[in-house]
């Protein structure tokens, strides 16, 4: 049987991203993905590029090499990303202090402009001006989450890569435990029809990442949200910038839940460590669709449910309070899990105390850090020294 020099399982942004840069270096790799059409948080993103919302060395680096990796991706890929620049509208509610707020964004690499209320309608004539105490406004890169991941994943198969629609059941293990318990390695995976071997497996599986490890035996910080939003499908109303809320409550939501006194009982279901979010905010594509939002749940079930009508009405009355125009059109509804990590950087790299299993997960702003940090893991696989990805390590939370 055929053996891969990588098994990369999960074909969303991360996955088709990483398949590629590999495949550059002349390595053969196969991508396994469950569903035949994209589906997951790949699908349902707001897909935007927050590059100007760097607080580090780190994240302004990374976030350049984003702004500049967006610039000639489609023209490398041969295929259009739908990248461009857009006016982001960061709506401030009525009951914060607008100049209090705009201090939380005075360390971003580019600061957003503190705007009036009537700055802001001027700016994007849908918003209710009763509902805001002001806005601020930056520029900000979006892409299409479809048309950039089908683009890498026909761009990794140009190169010899392989892609194969099989849902990943299990991995495979050799070595003795009892005896040698660091001498165990991973060679390969099972599906539900067939085994695949690899010298290397990286899983880029998103908010099912935790989940699929942790059935394995393997331990990993990573966690996962329940995202709910709701898709307009393409209308003549026309927004004129993206409007997200300035006070992000899923933010607090995921620093409070992923710390180590939660770890245990993230492996538990049932749980719901804190109530839900909703962080009401619009995002129109190209072809004039709105995808509007979101709810996020902290639920320590990846299959768990919820109910779908409770949620779009809680969704389309907090909508209906800063864009009115857009509360009642027709929309349908959906759900998948979002990866973070609990530092709000991405897990990159060989999971510790066993050999040839990695991980590529947990990104906070996957449509800009994927790009860059692909091709920089890809370099490293290969010998390049590279300081940014040994800091993202898993080992970092040992």
């Amino acid at each position: 049987m055929k053996s891969y020099d990588w098994i990369v399982v999960g074909g969303g942004i991360t996955g088709a991203a990483l398949s590629y840069e590999l495949a550059k270096k002349g390595l053969t790799v196969l991508l396994l993905e469950k569903y035949p059409t994209l589906k997951g948080a790949t699908r349902y993103s707001y897909a935007i590029l927050p590059y100007w919302s760097g607080t580090t060395d780190l994240t302004n680096q990374l976030f350049q090499e984003a702004k500049e990796h967006h610039h000639y991706l489609s023209e490398e890929l041969e295929a259009d990303t739908q990248f461009r620049e857009l006016d982001l509208l960061l709506t401030i509610a009525t009951e914060y202090d607008p100049e209090k707020i705009a201090t939380n964004f005075s360390q971003c690499n580019i600061v957003p402009r503190l705007m009036s209320v009537e700055e802001a309608c001027e700016m994007e004539p849908l918003l209710n001006k009763e509902a805001i105490a002001g806005a601020l406004t930056v520029r900000n890169g979006h892409v299409s989450p479809e048309a950039i991941t089908l683009g890498y994943s026909q761009a990794f198969t140009r190169l010899g890569g392989q892609i194969e629609i099989a849902e990943v059941t299990g991995l495979v293990k050799t070595g003795d435990n009892a005896t040698h318990p660091y001498h165990e390695r991973i060679t390969g995976v099972y599906t539900k029809g067939q085994t695949y071997h690899a010298a290397n497996v990286v899983i880029c599986a998103g908010g099912i990442s935790r989940y699929f490890l942790k059935s394995a035996g393997i331990p990993t910080r990573v966690y996962f949200t329940h995202a709910e939003m709701l898709e307009i499908p393409p209308v003549e109303l026309q927004l004129n910038t993206t409007v997200l809320t300035a006070v992000q409550k899923r933010l607090n939501c995921e620093a409070a839940t992923s710390t180590v006194e939660f770890e245990q009982m993230w492996d538990e279901p049932g749980h719901e460590f804190v109530p839900f979010s909703l962080d009401a905010g619009a995002v129109q594509f190209n072809n004039g669709s709105i995808r509007i939002g979101q709810i996020s749940r902290v639920l320590t079930d990846p299959h768990a449910k919820v109910d779908p009508a409770q949620s779009e009405v809680a969704m389309r009355a907090e909508i209906g309070k800063v864009l009115p125009a857009l509360e009642n059109l027709p929309a349908t509804w959906y759900h998948c899990l979002v990866a973070y990590s609990a530092d709000d950087l991405p897990l990159i790299g060989a999971i510790p105390n066993l050999e040839g299993i990695h991980i590529f997960s947990g990104f906070s702003s996957p449509f800009a850090f994927v790009p860059p940090l692909a091709k920089r893991f890809a370099n490293y696989i290969v010998g390049e020294n590279d300081e940014i990805i040994k800091q993202l390590s898993p080992h970092r939370f040992i």
